[in-house]
């Protein structure tokens, strides 16, 4: 069954919860699910980040989240929150999603089966025409074509796709255009496509922006296609991560004297699959079917309070040091349940002891 919409009450209570310091992707949705809504997970903030050994976050004001709401409104975009009916279906499927999205344009482009495209941003002609070329072949066969509007590929892709399906995703806010030659077409994609944004409006991007837009990028599609690469850009973290997500790494093959083919070649050396057309791209998402289903992570009943002794927190605690642990680990090492584990992981991290890193791993703050 659909989740209900949020209230407008909850709605804000969200908002002050996603937005207040020390609170992640990960910290929100143990708090939603253990106390079964923003508002009461509000209320156990003090407690939880007391038992963690330090004082709670400060929470983000009422009167701040209730502008950014009306500011949002007043752009003609929406707000969707994680767990709410809407919210693009294989992005619920990730741990670390974010809590809410700000997407302006057409939403049931979310209903369809998406692919993204990434590559260089000083991307070949001949690169740039084959992306063009291949986005157009997909969004022709009614898929979404996802990229994050960044110079080159993404841009080819957006291009190539505009008239059937395209979906954005950009590191600022939704009102901020970025990078600035492509104000037109990010204008065209939020009126004829569909512009995402996870940051709040008005936020400029920053480095620190880019692996968070690129987590999106691939968990919002069944497969990532990457068109010329250098081994260490960051369309190779975007395929990385589709990797760990389980979707479809794919990469287009190019000549091994183009240090922008290199990446590409190192993918598909390491497994990902060779495309040189869309009826490849096709071919490899046709085992998976179609757009899937949602998680039912999210929608489970409120969590059962794990609450941890001293013996607990103390084993888990010898086993952190700055250099980041998988939570897996953790939990095999300290021989403690799961659940118990990460309700003192969530307590440390409102008390600002840990720090959460890519990958489902966890360490000391500095």
């Amino acid at each position: 069954m659909p989740a209900p919409a949020p209230s407008p009450a909850e709605r804000l209570a969200r908002l002050r919860l996603i937005r207040t310091p020390r609170i992640g992707p990960v910290a929100y949705i143990h708090l939603v699910r253990r106390f079964g809504s923003a508002s009461h997970a509000i209320e156990a903030l003090p407690g939880l980040a007391f038992r963690g050994g330090g004082p709670a976050p400060a929470l983000f004001p009422a009167a701040a989240a209730e502008a950014e709401l009306a500011r949002v409104e007043a752009l003609g975009a929406t707000m969707l929150f994680r767990g709410s009916d809407g919210y693009p279906h294989l992005l619920d499927q990730i741990e670390a999603a974010p809590p809410v999205l700000t997407v302006m344009g057409d939403r049931t482009l979310l209903d369809r089966q998406a692919v993204s495209i990434v590559g260089a941003r000083n991307a070949s002609g001949a690169a740039v025409r084959f992306a063009r070329m291949l986005a157009h072949d997909l969004a022709a066969q009614g898929m979404l074509v996802v990229s994050g509007l960044a110079r080159g590929i993404d841009t080819a892709a957006h291009a190539g796709s505009i008239d059937a399906g395209t979906a954005a995703v950009i590191a600022g806010g939704i009102d901020i255009t970025y990078p600035p030659e492509n104000a037109a077409l990010q204008r065209d994609i939020a009126g004829r496509g569909l512009l995402i944004a996870e940051q709040p409006p008005g936020t400029q991007p920053h480095a620190r922006h880019f692996p968070y837009r690129n987590r999106i990028i691939a968990g919002l599609a069944m497969g990532t296609v990457v068109v010329e690469a250098a081994p260490k850009s960051g369309s190779l973290i975007t395929a990385r991560l589709a990797a760990e997500f389980g979707r479809e790494v794919m990469a287009v093959p190019g000549s091994p004297l183009d240090p922008r083919a290199q990446g590409c070649n190192l993918l598909i050396r390491e497994g990902a699959t060779l495309v040189q057309s869309a009826a490849d791209i096709a071919e490899a998402l046709a085992p998976i079917g179609g757009v899937a289903g949602r998680s039912e992570s999210y929608r489970q009943e409120p969590a059962p309070d794990a609450d941890a002794d001293d013996g607990a927190r103390r084993a888990i605690l010898d086993l952190l040091g700055p250099v980041p642990l998988p939570v897996d680990e953790l939990i095999r090492q300290s021989d403690v349940a799961s659940p118990i584990v990460q309700t003192v992981l969530l307590e440390l991290e409102l008390a600002g002891r840990i720090e959460r890193h890519a990958g489902g791993r966890v360490s000391l703050a500095a």
